[in-house]
């Protein structure tokens, strides 16, 4: 078990509300390229209690029910464990969710999204805690899912990496990919997500800057959130004893500028509330400018700012977009420790290109031959029904 409590730093379960016990909620996942997504499911979750367990199933488990994760399963434990609304990680969660679990971790019931997940063999992995009622549900956020993020890259090659034209063949795979005989395309490379202000409310801390706390700059794409930036903040974070971490997120035109035509993979909608989410970041500045000027310094009263250990790339006029902080003697490059970027991660999708294809089709199959079945079983007179469903 990972204990994270309920702030960066850690701590112990707290009393509910009038010291009665703290009711323990139970959420258990793959957690597969963690996105804004997977984080709304656990900030909903939390509200329904007082303390969050989330168990996160292992690689081999989650190859023999849906197919290869694009993330191993060290790397998915960390990730979660990133995400500010979570207390605890139960790492090797099984995949199907029994009362044996919930009762093991004292938790009083566990909450899954309004969408389907199913065993190998078809079944609901919740069957047997919705019978028990100690299942609840929350609204699943619409817009994004890993298939959705997995079929985006899919759509990119390695030659859409660089200023070629795409060849004839890429853009007939493009043009055919996933769609089934009735002509609906599940996977697009186009966000289908709508930013609201209730949702950035929703995510965000509401936290201002306190005395004695040392506020610290960084800025980037952030694009498809991952363990390499939550290592580099993670490391960001400890270098005072009260951080306040600000990001930075450029504007989905900047980074196209300064990474290429294919990304940013996320909308700049979607990186802000995927950063709101991680438990090191207290404020998001929407579309920050690249140059990392003497009025942002001031506004934000910026103590320190930090980079990772990637390539500067210049501003559009050729200067050090970091050459102010510099000049004051306030800028920090920081080694992550992790070599996991943005680009490795589209390689893996890219190399892994059939089985993630066959995954995202299998996927849909197997949740179409359920709402099937569920389909005929609710048409049977009850008398006739399996008793199964």
């Amino acid at each position: 078990m990972i204990r994270n409590g309920r702030g960066a730093a850690g701590g112990a379960e707290q009393p509910g509300p009038g010291g009665r016990r703290a009711v323990r909620v139970w959420c258990d996942g793959c957690y597969d390229m963690v996105h804004y997504g997977h984080s709304n499911q656990l900030r909903q979750a939390r509200a329904m209690g007082d303390y969050l367990i989330v168990g996160v199933h292992t690689d081999e488990e989650i190859a023999k029910h849906k197919g290869p994760p694009v993330f191993t399963q060290e790397e998915r434990y960390k990730m979660v464990q990133a995400i500010k609304w979570v207390d605890e990680v139960v790492p090797a969660a099984p995949y199907v969710t029994t009362l044996e679990t919930l009762d093991k971790y004292n938790c009083d019931f566990c909450v899954h999204g309004n969408d389907i997940t199913l065993t190998v063999d078809g079944r609901d992995t919740y069957e047997e805690v919705k019978q028990a009622g100690r299942y609840r549900e929350c609204r699943r956020t619409q817009g994004v899912s890993t298939t959705d993020l997995v079929g985006r890259m899919l759509l990119v090659t390695k030659a859409h990496h660089s200023s070629q034209e795409m060849s004839s063949e890429y853009r007939e795979y493009a043009d055919s990919f996933g769609k089934c005989p009735g002509g609906r395309n599940p996977w697009t490379g186009v966000s289908q997500f709508l930013q609201t202000s209730q949702k950035i409310i929703q995510f965000a801390s509401g936290k201002e800057p306190q005395p004695g706390e040392t506020v610290i700059y960084v800025a980037g794409a952030f694009d498809l959130f991952h363990i390499g930036h939550v290592d580099f903040l993670e490391k960001v974070h400890r270098l005072a004893d009260r951080p306040y971490i600000i990001a930075g997120l450029h504007f989905d035109q900047e980074v196209n500028r300064y990474k290429g035509k294919n990304y940013p993979i996320m909308n700049l909608h979607e990186r802000t509330l995927s950063v709101l989410a991680c438990r090191y970041v207290s404020e998001v500045v929407i579309g920050a400018p690249y140059a990392v000027t003497a009025e942002l310094l001031s506004h934000f009263k910026v103590d320190l700012v930090c980079h990772g250990k990637t390539e500067i790339i210049p501003d559009r006029d050729g200067s050090d977009p970091y050459q102010e902080p510099k000049r004051r003697g306030i800028f920090r490059q920081i080694d992550s420790g992790s070599n996991l970027t943005t680009d490795l991660i589209v390689q893996r999708i890219i190399t892994n290109r059939l089985e993630y294809e066959a995954r995202n089709q299998k996927k849909e199959a197997k949740e179409l031959a359920f709402l099937e079945a569920a389909r005929r079983h609710a048409a049977q007179p009850l008398g006739e029904r399996d008793g199964d469903f």
